[in-house]
């Protein structure tokens, strides 16, 4: 209970303490965007009211993962989005490929060109689809190592070199221990990057923390690392929850049907304290057996905000560039308007 309780104190004390610092600073611009992680696009009135509020100019689109064969070892596209509707002409489509670090290990030159050449088209065709003739920025996501570091490096200046990508912008994300360790992991030659502020603790972990956002984890990695690093940092914030689910204290996996409101049944589940439940009986339709724990975890507004308050000192930039992630209509519904845009009035 008293480290909730201190957990409670150090978020009130930060947003103090960014209340008085942004009160002594010029406006910075804010920019809002947001990640569309599906495997299908379509319009969704919700969805598209929160792009219209936030005035979201650029949508940071998933168009595939990029994986190994099983049978042999060669890259191919994994689950591809498909566009059921245009991107209307107010927003800007920013394709994102997600390139599993596993297909750069062992690969040559040669075909990492391939590679490359790959992507580009096949990304260049899924933006046509989008009813986009074109597009201004590429965002590679990967989180390579040490091991794969050169490899993954020579496909992204290959990648950059593609006909039509010369002129546009090319991004990578960045996970914060690629940001710490800029010396082992290298600076990505891209034109900016793209932090990613989420996925920071050990999911796999049995036990009650929170595995999306954990503020104290920020600080290991962030602080003076921020400006220490050479091109532009985008910021990624998460508004998503998730159900993480163990049996016998070991991890079995994401459990994606389940929501808040699931784990409310209190015929199938019993609250055991602070974010674990426990089911009561075999639930074979979320794959679950009796005696299950469900670890859920979430982003609440303050946590969001605490994030916000720490980092805005730490960026030099009179530009700001906010990527949330996701859009989705049933996370939309834990994050009203208010939430982030007192998120984004801390960064200004």
């Amino acid at each position: 209970m008293k480290k909730v309780h201190k957990s409670s104190f150090l978020i009130l004390l930060i947003l103090t303490l960014a209340s008085i610092l942004t009160s002594c600073r010029h406006d910075r611009k804010v920019n809002t965007s947001f990640y569309y992680w599906k495997t299908v696009y379509r319009d969704n009135p919700t969805e598209s009211a929160w792009l219209k509020h936030f005035q979201t100019r650029k949508l940071y689109t998933r168009i595939m993962d990029v994986d190994n064969t099983t049978d042999e070892p060669r890259p191919v596209p994994v689950s591809p989005i498909l566009f059921q509707s245009p991107i209307v002409d107010s927003i800007q489509l920013v394709p994102v490929v997600f390139i599993v670090n596993n297909v750069l290990k062992n690969t040559s030159h040669p075909q990492l060109d391939e590679l490359a050449q790959k992507i580009v088209g096949f990304v260049n065709a899924k933006a046509t689809q989008a009813g986009k003739s074109s597009y201004p920025e590429l965002q590679i996501d990967c989180d390579w190592t040490v091991s794969t570091r050169d490899n993954y490096f020579y496909l992204l200046k290959q990648i950059h070199e593609q006909k039509t990508l010369k002129a546009k912008c090319l991004s990578a994300t960045l996970r914060l221990h690629q940001l710490k360790n800029q010396k082992g992991s290298g600076i990505p030659p891209v034109n900016r990057v793209m932090l990613m502020c989420y996925n920071m603790g050990n999911l796999r972990q049995y036990g009650n923390q929170n595995s999306i956002l954990d503020i104290n984890e920020l600080k290991k990695y962030a602080n003076e690392n921020m400006g220490a690093y050479p091109m532009p940092i985008d910021v990624g914030l998460p508004i998503f929850s998730w159900a993480v689910a163990f049996r016998d204290k070991t991890y079995i996996g994401i459990t994606k049907r389940i929501n808040k409101d699931t784990l409310a049944n209190k015929n199938q589940f019993i609250f055991k304290g602070n974010n674990i439940y426990q089911t009561l009986t075999d639930l074979p339709q979320y794959g679950l057996n009796r005696a299950d724990a469900i670890r859920w975890e979430t982003v609440t507004a303050n946590e969001l905000q605490a994030v916000a308050a720490y980092l805005s000192p730490l960026i030099k930039t009179d530009t700001v560039n906010i990527i949330y992630f996701h859009l989705d209509a049933a996370i939309l519904k834990a994050y009203p308007y208010e939430t982030l845009e007192k998120t984004n009035h801390l960064f200004r």
